[in-house]
């Protein structure tokens, strides 16, 4: 996300609420300091992307999560400041399940770094993302010294809520990955856990930390579901038919791993050419750009935009309804806009 390309509202805000974050962020992170617990903590900052080699925004990521939080919350008309622990919160529990996600993936790299599992090893890997979760329970609790008791325990409601949901999403990914009788319709089910749940819980908890009424906020936390099910379904396109000079992954690695993306399962659901290979055995790397090409030919590129951009439309709409307020409603929906419209 260049400076270049963001408009204002949007860059101003960002300039404004990023330090903020990253502040309550390094505040929150601190507490697991003690005696002895010095590498404890390095592991959390490197993971942070604060410390080690490559430290810097390039290995922090773009705080997309808490950014929704705080935007959702100003357009609201609540006071951003005050939805701080909140944001913090949502993106512990983003890194948190990074963390587990690159153990139970096998991945070595995060944002072009090794990751904590590949460094110090698994056990204490699941270690450093069980203090983030901890941390993050610690941080909603915080919202009661600037909100009421009754908005901290509904936040801290919505957070554990999520992080249930967000481990039934992984449990159905990482069971998908052996079963053969799978369809598109199998599916949602599992991105409305692992990506769309975590975008919801961002934009619901912003409007309930700006005190917004009921159909505001369920408004708001469909626009965050919509988003994160057509962010999902765009992400799946790139990880097929992306520019692998600006994703900076190869685009055929999707196929190779044998991810159940949407547009595999469409492939597999019209038992063409396509699901005939597939169900053959693993792709390997040097059939990944024909296999690709099938798979467009038997129309699952075609089908899969179309969904992103229906769901895409559905979100802008639900953002419509919840009638987000002043700049901060604006930067809402360009910082939306640029999710959805991303090549990275």
């Amino acid at each position: 996300m260049s400076d270049k390309a963001i408009r204002m509202p949007l860059q101003s805000l960002i300039q404004s609420m990023l330090p903020a974050v990253e502040d309550e962020l390094r505040r929150a992170v601190a507490d697991v300091k003690a005696p002895g617990m010095d590498m404890l903590h390095h592991m959390l900052a490197y993971h942070m992307g604060w410390e080690g080699e490559g430290a810097g925004p390039s290995a922090t990521g773009k705080r997309i999560r808490p950014l929704l939080v705080l935007l959702t919350c100003a357009a609201a008309t609540g006071e951003w400041e005050r939805a701080l622990p909140a944001a913090a919160a949502v993106e512990l529990v983003h890194n948190f399940s990074l963390i587990h996600d690159d153990i139970e993936d096998n991945s070595p790299l995060r944002r072009g770094r090794p990751t904590l599992w590949k460094l110090w090893g698994i056990p204490q890997a699941i270690n450093a993302g069980d203090a983030l979760f901890s941390l993050a329970h610690l941080e909603a609790l915080r919202l009661a010294d600037t909100l009421s008791v009754e908005t901290t325990i509904m936040a801290t409601r919505i957070i554990q809520q999520t992080c249930l949901h967000l481990t039934q999403g992984q449990h159905l990914d990482i069971a998908y990955e052996t079963r053969r009788d799978l369809t598109a319709n199998d599916y949602w089910p599992m991105i409305g856990g692992k990506t769309a749940a975590l975008l919801a819980a961002c934009t619901d908890l912003g409007a309930l930390t700006a005190n917004a009424d009921r159909a505001a906020r369920e408004n708001y936390r469909e626009f965050g579901r919509l988003l994160g099910l057509a962010f999902q379904v765009q992400d799946d396109l790139l990880g097929i038919w992306g520019d692998a000079a600006l994703t900076g992954k190869s685009s055929e690695s999707d196929l190779v791993a044998g991810k159940k993306s949407l547009p595999v399962l469409y492939g597999l659901d019209q038992r063409g050419p396509f699901a005939a290979r597939w169900a053959a055995g693993s792709i390997q790397p040097e059939e990944a750009i024909t296999l690709a090409r099938q798979l467009e030919a038997e129309g699952a590129r075609a089908a899969a935009q179309a969904t992103a951009d229906n769901l895409t439309t559905q979100a802008l709409q639900a953002l419509d309804d919840a009638q987000p307020q002043g700049e901060s409603g604006e930067a809402l929906r360009e910082l939306a806009l640029k999710l959805l419209q991303r090549q990275t």
